[in-house]
C-alpha cells in the first residue's frame, strides 16, 4: 500500500534517529498496524538496533529509562513469531503483534 508516495510496510529499515521521542512515535505507529508506515517487524528491528547501540555505554537518562522497553519490544517480536502459526503463510511485514502490547509499552515509557 502507498501513502503520500511512501510504500507502507516496506522491507526497508527505519531511518529515524535513536531518541526517546522517536521510540514513542514508533510505539504509536504500532497501535495502528494497518495504517502505519512501518510494520511491527520494522519497529522491532529498529528497537533492537537502538538497544545494541547503547547497551555498552553510559547513555543519557532518557535513553537509559527506555532500554528495558527497547529490549522487550524486540524480544516479544521474536517470541510472537515463534508462537504464531500465521508466519508460515504471510510475509513478516504483515504479521502484527497484539496492539495492546504497544499500549502497555507507551504507558511504561511515561512512568
Amino acid at each position: 500500500m502507498w501513502v503520500l508516495g511512501i510504500e507502507m510496510h516496506s522491507d526497508h529499515k527505519i531511518e529515524l534517529e535513536f531518541t526517546k521521542l522517536n521510540f514513542i512515535y514508533l510505539l504509536k505507529e504500532g497501535l495502528y498496524p494497518n495504517s502505519s508506515l512501518f510494520s511491527h517487524e520494522q519497529i522491532a528491528k529498529w528497537c533492537e538496533l537502538f538497544w545494541n547501540k547503547y547497551m555498552d555505554i553510559d547513555a543519557s537518562e532518557d535513553i537509559e529509562s527506555i532500554m528495558p522497553l527497547l529490549a522487550d519490544v524486540e524480544t516479544q517480536w521474536d517470541l510472537y513469531l515463534a508462537d504464531t502459526k500465521q508466519v508460515k503463510s504471510q510475509s513478516l511485514n504483515r504479521v502484527f503483534m497484539p496492539t495492546v502490547w504497544f499500549k502497555e509499552w507507551l504507558i511504561q515509557v511515561d512512568t
